[in-house]
């Protein structure tokens, strides 16, 4: 304290000869050697999310970690204004950055052994807060990160506070440095509206408009005299005077005594207002009879706000897009501090009207929880052709941390482990499309039959690895698998393979094909493991969807790219981002496309998977047969086989696609061995089937809002093979084309199955009509 009066006589007040003396002249230059421009960043402000509904903007959720609103000089009041130069800085409009007397007074306290005084004008109030935001916004502390490293974050955090704020001769010296340059860089007005946007008021309450708002329901130009007085008391201590704590928290401060130690002090501020002219004696005196009665009116942060919306899981994987996209900063760090500092308003892809309609369809069947086992349910929806997310729910409500309520998680069902922390699920048959896609791109072909009767199988019978025709493994390993009905065995084509969805058929197909391509294939098309950290497996059973876990939304990815003409767009959920103070746009993540599978192939697969959403196809009770044409696939799996522990519906039309999945979390119990019931209808359906009953008031109101257009034409080529040729004069209604006996890909001694072979109408010669498979069918 001694140098830093040196350093005040010798350059503010002292002549030459006293600025000699050795301590004066080496704090001068340390004092000179220092930088005299402190760099104001902006501060920390709300981060707001919106959604869309009825075509307007709807915010749902906002996030700070001060909770800080700027506002302008004309939205303070007077009156809060005065009480902090009164109190604070008396001097401040004729002062340079500095109270030369305060800081002289202050130093003779602390050194006379009366305790720490403080001294520090306005200007170097604020560069003190100023430099404490920035160590906040520099050092971030990740909660995710291992003890070990927290524990260096919080050591760093720590020393960056204790040089910004600490009580040390070099802090000072720095604070008057950097307060005298602020002085020359801003104007007085600049500098005190500064200081009142940045100052805490106790907690996480930061700025005189948020104190306004939390303390007492108003604004910071709407502040009375007597909440002026009390905000500007509450600055000398914000932990122990603020006014929201209750006897427990405070014994000393709270509304039992009337938060006596905080009017202490606000009587202060208001003879200190009289004192200096701001106010008369007799408004200060009429003030202090007045009690303090906040009304406190909390403002929510977080994703747990947009629950309201049903939006809390969406809401979470765009926080999580944020701050894993290297759009938002080249590092983590970066990308926390873009977060954090806010200012900006997030405009999602999520439509409201959709989301609503999608969570009233899922709560109508599903419960959010059940006493018996982990019931997991999510749905999403995504645009063909654009990537962008417009639904996305499940059967739990959102929280942001560990909870022991079933009804409750943080884990997003929907998203890669990445963006929810779920490991995924196996998609059952609801993988065979890529199997089939594959089966295409390999010259295969719709009408090819394949001898499903037996169900038994062994390793050597499949190719797994890439580039390699060696065997998966020994064909002493034999393993079995399960149709849903015994009627299911025997030949089949694979057209009816895919419409039944028929196991044998399929693996069938496996033992033709290599299935690391089909794996490749898929992997192009967006599905994945949900986890990174997990390989996909190459393995016999992936061929029916068992072995790899992976997340709707990028099976979502995938089944849009078939109604894409084979093209996969990877998900996008923010459509713009705009500065609060400027509005100006930010860049924002855009959808990457590229051609995965062939167009020909895709229409091809697209032909197939409408046979399964009409008819007796398993997925024809989810369709709303509102002439929209539309694609889709089923699929169950799971550790029970066929009690369907997992349970898919994938869709798509020319516009969107949408993916349903209900089952067991822990893969355990089966849902067939239970049923659920319609809370509006009382309609009981089996656990299995209830994907379907979700999804159809989905798939309507999609269609609905996005309409759809009709799928590109199939090959004939890849339906039929390349050797087939249409009927030249008419066909007999209901009459079976015969199958040319010269088509290569069709053995001999294959018996023709009229039953499932498609009509072939005479006006339309190069694209069959969708056969009616038989009613017969399972689901």
């Amino acid at each position: 304290m001694s140098v830093i009066a040196g350093v005040l006589v010798g350059i503010l007040a002292a002549p030459a000869a006293i600025a000699g003396t050795t301590v004066t002249k080496s704090g001068i230059d340390s004092f000179n050697a220092l930088p005299d421009y402190l760099k104001i960043d902006p501060p920390d402000q709300y981060t707001t999310f919106y959604a869309t509904q009825g075509g307007k903007p709807v915010k749902i959720a906002q996030f700070y970690f001060q909770n800080r609103i700027d506002v302008p000089w004309d939205k303070v009041s007077q009156s809060v204004k005065d009480a902090a130069v009164a109190t604070e800085d008396p001097r401040f409009y004729t002062e340079g950055g500095i109270d030369v007397l305060g800081i002289l007074r202050g130093a003779a306290s602390t050194v006379s052994g009366n305790g720490t005084q403080g001294g520090s004008s306005i200007t170097q109030q604020y560069v003190k807060n100023v430099l404490v935001q920035r160590c906040e916004a520099d050092n971030p502390v990740d909660g995710n990160a291992t003890a070990k490293v927290q524990a260096a974050q919080r050591k760093a955090l720590k020393e960056c506070y204790d040089n910004a704020a600490g009580i040390s001769v070099p802090r000072k010296i720095q604070e008057i440095r950097y307060a005298t340059g602020v002085s020359k860089q801003y104007t007085k007005q600049q500098i005190l509206l500064g200081y009142l946007n940045l100052v805490g008021f106790g907690g996480q309450v930061y700025g005189v408009e948020a104190a306004a708002n939390y303390y007492f329901n108003t604004t910071a130009a709407k502040l009375d005299l007597n909440q002026s007085a009390t905000l500007v008391a509450i600055l000398n201590n914000p932990a122990n005077l603020r006014i929201d704590l209750n006897e427990k928290q405070n014994p000393g401060n709270n509304p039992k005594n009337g938060f006596q130690a905080t009017k202490d002090r606000r009587d202060y501020v208001l003879d200190r207002m009289a004192k200096n002219g701001k106010i008369t004696q007799k408004q200060a005196d009429e003030t202090k009879k007045q009690p303090i009665t906040p009304h406190i009116t909390p403002t929510p942060s977080g994703c747990t706000t947009a629950q309201q919306f049903d939006a809390g899981f969406f809401c979470d994987y765009v926080q999580d897009v944020i701050l894993n996209d290297t759009t938002f900063g080249k590092t983590a760090a970066d990308r926390e501090r873009f977060f954090r500092q806010g200012g900006i308003n997030v405009y999602t892809t999520l439509n409201l009207d959709l989301q609503n309609t999608a969570q009233q369809s899922m709560d109508a069947y599903i419960p959010h929880s059940d006493p018996n086992y982990k019931l997991g349910a999510a749905q999403t929806s995504m645009e063909v052709g654009t990537g962008r997310v417009v639904t996305m729910v499940q059967n739990k409500t959102y929280t942001d941390g560990a909870t022991s309520d079933p009804g409750a998680t943080a884990v997003n069902y929907t998203t890669p482990y990445q963006y929810g922390s779920s490991g995924g699920f196996q998609m059952g048959s609801s993988f065979k499309p890529f199997v089939l896609a594959e089966w295409l791109e390999q010259g295969h072909t719709l009408s090819e039959g394949i001898n499903g009767s037996s169900t038994w199988f062994n390793d050597a019978e499949f190719h797994t690895k890439c580039g390699s025709d060696e065997p998966y493994g020994s064909a002493s390993n034999r393993w079995q698998i399960y149709n849903d009905s015994s009627w299911e065995n025997g030949y089949h084509s694979v057209l009816s393979g895919t419409t039944e969805s028929i196991n044998t058929i399929y693996m069938g197909m496996a033992k033709q094909l290599n299935l690391c391509e089909v794996g490749k294939l898929a992997n192009k098309m967006g599905v994945n493991t949900s986890n990174p950290k997990v390989q996909w497996k190459s393995v016999p059973g992936s061929a029916i969807g068992t072995g790899n876990y992976v997340s709707p939304l990028q099976v979502a990815q995938a089944y849009a790219a078939f109604a894409n003409n084979g093209i996969s767009c990877t998900p996008v959920v923010i459509n713009k981002i705009t500065r609060t103070d400027t509005n100006k746009s930010i860049a924002v993540p855009k959808t990457t496309c590229t051609q995965a599978i062939p167009a020909d192939v895709a229409a091809t697969v697209l032909y197939a998977l409408q046979t399964v959403m009409r008819g007796g196809g398993t997925g024809a009770a989810a369709n709303p047969y509102d002439g929209i044409p539309l694609a889709g696939k089923t699929g169950t799996a799971g550790a029970k086989g066929n009690a369907g522990t997992e349970n898919w519906l994938a869709t798509t039309t020319s516009k969107v696609a949408q993916v349903t999945w209900v089952g067991d979390i822990d893969d355990h119990f089966g849902l067939r061995n239970t049923t659920f019931t319609d809370s509006q209808t009382g309609r009981v359906v089996v656990g299995s089937d209830a994907k379907l009953y979700i999804a159809k008031p989905i798939i309507a109101a999609l269609n609905s809002t996005y309409g759809g257009d009709d799928f590109p034409t199939a090959p004939s080529s890849m339906v039929y093979g390349k050797y087939y040729q249409a009927p030249t004069t008419p066909a007999t209604p209901n009459t079976q084309p015969t199958q040319p006996a010269q088509q290569p890909t069709q053995p001999a001694k294959q018996p023709t199955q009229p039953a499932q072979q498609p009509t072939q109408p005479a006006q339309q010669p190069t694209q069959p009509t969708l056969p009616t498979v038989p009613p017969s069918a399972g689901p």
